[in-house]
């Protein structure tokens, strides 16, 4: 047992070499004790250690990898160490002779859940202290007697680095002079009431060393070069609601491969995906969660590291090049995010520092039976600041345009996919999740107030209403809603045959009754096409030409209902089987006509969307769509007027049977030539060619409620759009 100068037992010695010394600044570093400096610097690994002195290099006297020094007068602050480890010598600044760098601030405002930028001050930093370059690293662990930083520096040695508490925050923060951009790192947390010890990635890091591994590795915080300033100007002028948006779905492991099978990297992704973006007319892409994670199956969803870009693909340097690739070409990117659940694994968020932290104790609403996986406790302001900050790094640092929620009902009710007994209700005695709600909520302000222009989508099941109405009039301040009740009903009633589709008419024409009740995407997701739920193709009943045909309708039909417009990677190719993670898509189908045809449709399809008001501009209001017919059920036809709100407009018409249907009249709004602007049965599309190809003139023959009407033919399971001349 070591002494103080007084000749006291010093109760720190014991609890240093111990690893379990809560406070190291009290004891570490350089201090006056009794009117003496006193400098002690703990280094198990050393022969010797020199400090810098006024007078030259003192060497320190050392048992037990403490050393110690007395002298008269005290070094200059921040303190220059020499040290002597297997042989070899280097120098390096003593962390414990360096004052706290987080504000007092920043830890209220991180306490109180609105540290917005909490990516600022916590995880691995690079920065300059008293002149002195290194890294500061910060982390939140309040139930910790002792947290240390380890890694490749220190031979993982909890004992070498133990860091500073901030108090009451439960905020641990050190400053490392000399550790630089690269440099791999965990941190070693002991539980103060078990003992027990943890070592963990940093939950606020902005990098990860590749899978299998799990260590945080320190990140350059250098400026990037953007050059999307005019895409951000003309994001926050666009008139999202009344404006096109169509978006192209995709997981960035399994769109395109090398030919061994190995990822292409973000900047090669760059180079392949965007000329393709451009040439099918997508407005964004939406992509899979690229948050870090441990394994290739999880498809991104179960999210270790929320501040950093896998490092599958490369550095978070590589995808700004990406992003700001997309915004020079006119694409906006939106990210697959994931505040709803987290994974359970032992190194990371899971009983972060021995107790429920990120999470809730209680299992009935702490951990997801469908996933395996644990929930986030939205009460906890420290919980609120992660996820916020999350939210606010990917929007700030990487310039992304929107955020995807994934799995709100989960997050909404409290009750998600349990058995009465198995969940907890609120203080009210219901089932909703009031803290998740205000979560939600304190997102969307964020996000729109902060970032102009950016979107958030919520992934919501659910009836719960006002989804996508502002948070202050009492809805959750989404952006849009992704419909999925429309996406059920559509995918059900076109797997019937078509003999038997006259009696689910019901499912086409219902989606009209809700239709402008949130701002609705129709979304095709990946989620339709896996789990053997089967390829959208491999859902379409028929022969290979009706498949084919029945695939051209339902794409067609998704972009003429009112809604933005969402599909996954491979429907525009029609896709035969699955998708499956672990290859890339069946690009080799695209040697065959049929599926060259869907893919020419797509494409023509998407860019009419694009040019055309009546077919974007009032997506979620009722003036923007009226029927001209929905109760031909026998012959499974619908037919409607979409508006845009210039006054313009088109006539769809839709055959949902492989029969053609000739002399079949339907009103039109007004008098004049009418011309047949796009056609799903096209030869051009591997389609049979029936249509109205010279135009048709309207009659003055009123009709289904309309002044004048039209006699034209349509082709078997196919879409028709007129424009009036």
């Amino acid at each position: 047992m070591k002494h103080d100068a007084s000749g006291k037992v010093n109760p720190h010695h014991s609890a240093l070499i111990q690893a379990r010394l809560h406070d190291p600044f009290a004891y570490l570093g350089l201090h006056h004790e009794f009117g003496t400096p006193v400098f002690r610097a703990y280094a198990p690994h050393a022969a010797r250690l020199w400090l810098e002195t006024a007078s030259g290099w003192a060497e320190l006297q050392g048992s037990d990898g403490l050393f110690l020094w007395r002298g008269d007068q005290a070094p200059a602050r921040p303190c220059r160490l020499r040290v002597e480890e297997d042989g070899r010598l280097r120098e390096f600044h003593d962390p414990y002779t360096f004052g706290p760098v987080i504000s007092e601030q920043d830890l209220y405002l991180f306490n109180q859940g609105r540290l917005l930028q909490a990516h600022r001050s916590f995880g691995a930093r690079p920065m300059t202290v008293d002149g002195v370059d290194g890294t500061l690293l910060a982390v939140w662990a309040p139930n910790a007697e002792r947290v240390s930083v380890v890694g490749d520096f220190n031979r993982w040695d909890g004992r070498c680095h133990p860091m500073r508490s901030r108090g009451s925050s439960g905020v641990w923060e050190l400053f490392l002079p000399e550790l630089g951009v690269g440099y791999l790192y965990k941190f070693e947390i002991r539980n103060r009431d078990s003992g027990d010890v943890f070592v963990k990635t940093d939950p606020y890091a902005r990098e990860y060393e590749l899978r299998p591994g799990t260590a945080s590795r320190v990140s350059s915080v250098a400026p990037f070069n953007w050059q999307d300033g005019g895409w951000l100007e003309a994001r926050a002028r666009f008139d999202w609601q009344h404006g096109p948006i169509n978006v192209y779905e995709l997981h960035f492991g399994s769109w395109k491969r090398k030919p061994d099978g190995s990822f292409h990297s973000y900047r090669e992704l760059a180079d392949l995906l965007v000329p393709y973006i451009q040439e099918m007319g997508y407005t964004h892409i939406e992509l899979m969660p690229v948050s870090e994670h441990p394994l290739d199956e999880s498809w991104g969803y179960q999210a270790t590291g929320y501040f950093a870009p896998t490092s599958r693909y490369g550095t978070p340097e590589d995808f700004k090049v990406f992003v700001d690739a997309c915004h020079r070409a006119g694409i906006g990117v939106i990210l697959d995010w994931v505040p709803a659940h987290f994974p359970t694994d032992a190194w990371a968020l899971a009983r972060f520092d021995g107790t429920a932290l990120y999470e809730h104790e209680d299992p009935k609403m702490g951990f997801h039976q469908d996933w395996g996986t644990h929930i986030f406790n939205y009460g906890r302001h420290e919980v609120q600041t992660f996820l916020l900050a999350s939210a606010h790094f990917w929007l700030s640092e990487f310039h992304i345009d929107g955020l995807r929620v994934d799995a709100v009902a989960s997050m909404l009710y409290l009750d998600y996919s349990r058995k009465e007994g198995e969940w907890i209700p609120n203080k009210y005695g219901g089932r909703e999740n009031i803290d998740a709600i205000e979560f939600l909520r304190s997102l969307n302000v964020m996000v729109h107030e902060e970032f102009p222009g950016a979107l958030t989508f919520a992934e919501e099941s659910t009836a719960w209403p006002m989804v996508s109405r502002p948070a202050y009039v009492g809805g959750l301040g989404f952006s849009m809603k992704w419909n999925m009740g429309w996406m059920n009903d559509t995918l059900s009633y076109m797997e019937h045959e078509p003999i038997h589709r006259r009696y689910h008419h019901n499912q086409l024409t219902f989606g009209q009754l809700y239709a402008y009740s949130e701002n609705f995407v129709l979304p095709f997701s990946h989620d339709e096409v896996v789990h053997g739920k089967r390829s959208l193709l491999d859902k379409m009943p028929g022969d290979s030409w009706q498949k084919f045909a029945n695939l051209r309708l339902l794409l067609a039909y998704q972009m003429s209902y009112p809604g933005k417009k969402l599909n996954f990677m491979g429907n525009e190719i029609a896709q035969g089987k699955e998708w499956w993670e672990g290859t890339e898509l069946d690009w080799w189908l695209l040697e065959r006509e049929q599926h060259q045809g869907v893919k020419a449709m797509v494409r023509d399809l998407n860019h009419l969307y694009r040019q055309l008001p009546a077919l974007h501009s009032q997506d979620f209001q009722p003036e923007g769509f009226a029927w001209i017919d929905c109760h031909d059920a026998d012959q499974s036809i619908l037919s409607y007027l979409r508006w845009g709100k210039d006054g313009s407009f088109v006539i769809v018409a839709i055959n949902f049977t492989p029969v053609p249907r000739t002399g079949y009249r339907i009103g039109v709004p007004r008098w004049g030539r009418y011309r047949e602007i796009f056609n799903s049965d096209s030869e051009l599309y591997g389609g049979s060619n029936t249509g109205n190809g010279q135009g048709l003139d309207a009659e003055n023959y009123a009709w289904m409620c309309q002044p004048q009407s039209i006699v034209l033919t349509l082709p078997p399971l196919g879409v028709t759009i007129l424009q009036a001349e």
